[in-house]
């Protein structure tokens, strides 16, 4: 059957070739960009052997006489070899083996290359490559029949060209990414073998070599595709962090598995922008276009903060942003962002920082004790005197008490700061701690008065015994210096609550009540609830005050590790 006067087979096989030779051109374009010098090279040199080979293999079909034919059949057979060559470079530099840069092996492959050489363009004087025939089907042209030295050679090939398949597909397997369109990609580059088995064993096609099309397929698939995978896999390889991969508007193109878990919003959110996923995330990634529709309601205080905190399996961690852009050429195709594990390094930095403020906070309250102390000694000394000369010796003799108890008071102050200075630094053990039993130790040593105490819940949280035991101490003494007549400690979930019927707040601004050195609510509170709050970040918890609460005062500690007790059936 002939189309406008050209068989539909021979156009095909055309049309083809010229597919072949197009594409890796089109896809050099590409290749030249990519950044890993030695991939770019392998990529490359892949793309030149295989465009080379399907030119010479378009040559063959559109050469106008059986000589011309001959030569440049010939000829895409010495292009052809050089691309088993330039696989294995490109397999073993994309996956970030050393094999290309051994000299040993670059040496072995070009003697091999040379013997084979010097046997193909010698093939007319001996024909164990190959012969020829002028044949009609399934088009007139002039047929190839491979000889013995052409199978051994095509063996050493392909046994060759497997073992960078192994390379490739090794590293799609490990990636914790969906590797699945690569492997397809990949894949069809070996499919073209099958076409060369019917075209030897059948007449149904033509036999010669088919192998340049499956290159072109992957170089298209690769460099224009999937693009970002292809870069992607390579980037992340050796890195188990959780990666999201973007587009270059910020939308979510990928991500591997170690994302899905951290953020299990990104399931089934391909193509959705990343701040409407992932606000969180997203004010961390250092984007240029921050002042764009996805970005507007974002914290512009975050961007500031490239730690992102989550909570995961039962404890708070934390995780390092960093993010790169994707580039080939001078256009930006998309970005990674990259979030690492630092949960340690931060907990020890907060900790110093936690630390460093403890130490202001009780240099504040010293200065604050010392301040007030001096001058009630000196007041009242001052006072003696004038007492004592106006013969007043009773008043004189109780100024002078009054001026040693403020300093003894002083001593003592300043006493429980060091011990809690001791107590504030950073846990070296915790255990799990009933919670009825520890409430009351506390309140056993606090000086209580009448107050009554009821405690509601039943369980057990992590702690250190007698840090948590000062601090329901401290809880209880305020409660106590609040006029309340009872305190109620209530377990909860992540934490407890201390409540009491004593004077509510005077102002929603409760800060004040937690540093040392400030006199809130009034100076006779002393240190109860900052020895509350030091007490509480020594464990990694949280305390306020609940705001809202009118009845009294309650403390609401929070992010405590709390196991319930199970209520057994009657």
């Amino acid at each position: 059957m002939a189309l406008f006067g050209v068989e539909w087979q021979y156009l095909g096989y055309v049309l083809a070739y010229g597919f072949a030779t197009l594409g890796c051109g089109v896809a050099l374009l590409r290749a030249r960009h990519v950044a890993d010098a030695d991939t770019r090279r392998g990529l490359v040199a892949l793309l030149v052997s295989s465009g080379g080979w399907a030119g010479l293999e378009l040559a063959f079909l559109l050469a106008p006489s059986r000589p011309a034919q001959y030569v440049a059949y010939l000829l895409s057979l010495v292009v052809g070899l050089t691309t088993v060559g330039a696989w294995l470079y490109f397999c073993s530099a994309y996956t970030g083996r050393s094999f290309h840069r051994s000299v040993g092996y670059r040496r072995a492959a070009a003697g091999v290359y040379l013997f084979i050489v010097a046997v193909k363009v010698t093939n007319p004087l001996h024909g164990l490559y190959f012969t020829t025939a002028v044949v009609t089907t399934p088009f007139p042209h002039l047929s190839i029949h491979h000889q013995t030295f052409h199978w051994v050679v095509s063996g050493l090939s392909y046994a060759l060209v497997a073992v960078g398949f192994f390379m490739l597909y090794e590293l799609f397997l490990e990636a914790d990414y969906d590797t699945r369109p690569l492997g397809v990609v990949v894949g069809t580059t070996g499919l073209p073998v099958a076409l060369d088995i019917v075209g030897f064993a059948s007449p149904a096609l033509v036999d010669i070599n088919y192998e340049p099309l499956g290159v072109a397929v992957f170089a298209i698939g690769v460099l224009y595709v999937f693009e970002d995978r292809f870069l992607a896999v390579q980037l992340t390889d050796g890195v188990d962090s959780p990666v999201v991969y973007l587009d270059d508007e910020e939308r979510i193109r990928n991500y591997n598995g170690g994302a899905r878990s951290l953020f299990p919003a990104l399931d089934g959110a391909t193509g959705e922008p990343l701040a409407a996923v992932l606000p969180d995330l997203a004010a961390r990634v250092g984007t240029s276009d921050a002042d764009t529709d996805t970005n507007a309601d974002i914290d512009a205080d975050a961007d500031t903060d490239p730690v992102l905190e989550r909570r995961r399996d039962g404890e708070t961690r934390y995780y390092l942003v960093s993010d790169t852009a994707f580039t080939l050429g001078q256009a930006d195709i998309g970005r990674m962002v990259v979030v690492s594990d630092v949960t340690e390094t931060e907990r020890r930095r907060r900790e110093l920082e936690r630390q460093n403020e403890q130490l202001e906070g009780f240099a504040a309250a010293i200065r604050h004790e010392l301040l007030n102390t001096l001058q009630i000694v000196g007041g009242r000394v001052g006072l003696a005197g004038r007492q004592l000369e106006d013969g007043d010796l009773r008043d004189a003799r109780e100024s002078l008490r009054t001026a040693s108890r403020a300093a003894d008071r002083m001593t003592t102050i300043v006493g429980d700061l060091s011990d809690l200075a001791r107590h504030g630094q950073t846990l070296e053990e915790t255990n799990l701690l009933d919670f009825p039993a520890v409430v009351n130790a506390g309140w056993r040593a606090a000086a209580t008065d009448d107050l009554a105490l009821s405690v509601e819940g039943r369980g057990a949280l992590r702690a250190e015994e007698s840090r948590l035991e000062d601090l329901f101490e401290s809880a209880f003494a305020f409660a106590a210096h609040n006029g309340a007549s009872e305190v109620t400690v209530r377990l909860r979930e992540e934490g407890f609550v201390v409540s009491d019927d004593g004077d509510p707040p005077p102002t929603d601004d409760t800060e004040a009540f937690f540093e040392y050195g400030v006199s809130a609510p009034d100076p006779q509170a002393g240190m109860a609830l900052p020895n509350v709050r030091t007490l509480a970040r020594v464990h990694g918890w949280a305390v306020e005050i609940d705001a809202e609460y009118r009845e009294g005062v309650r403390l609401v500690v929070s992010g405590v590790a709390v196991e319930r007790e199970q209520t057994r059936p009657a």
